[in-house]
């Protein structure tokens, strides 16, 4: 069974032009990555957060991937964009 990620974050806001280059550069290697099947990403009119949804094969799909963003520098980076780590949630659909 396929899951969603969800990360929630706040940008610094000096940094949001910044990220919006280097979004445009990294979420294709995200949704090229194995098992990602895809991710849109949403703000906030109110204020700097930001929300990825990301649907991926198995949580061990996700891992793999931010084990190999933290191995290449790229969750360094992204790092620098955000005022705090994001919240990530892992989630399953409901059949109801």
């Amino acid at each position: 069974m396929s899951i969603w990620v969800i990360l929630k974050s706040q940008v610094k806001s000096e940094k949001y032009d910044d990220l919006m280059g280097f979004l445009e550069k990294n979420l294709p290697r995200v949704r090229s990555f194995p098992g990602c099947f895809g991710v849109s990403v949403q703000r906030s009119s109110d204020d700097r957060t930001m929300l990825f949804q990301e649907r991926w094969l198995s949580r061990s799909h996700h891992e793999s991937y931010l084990e190999s963003i933290s191995q290449n520098g790229v969750m360094e980076a992204l790092a620098g964009f955000l005022e705090k780590p994001p919240e990530i949630l892992y989630l399953e659909d409901v059949d109801i």
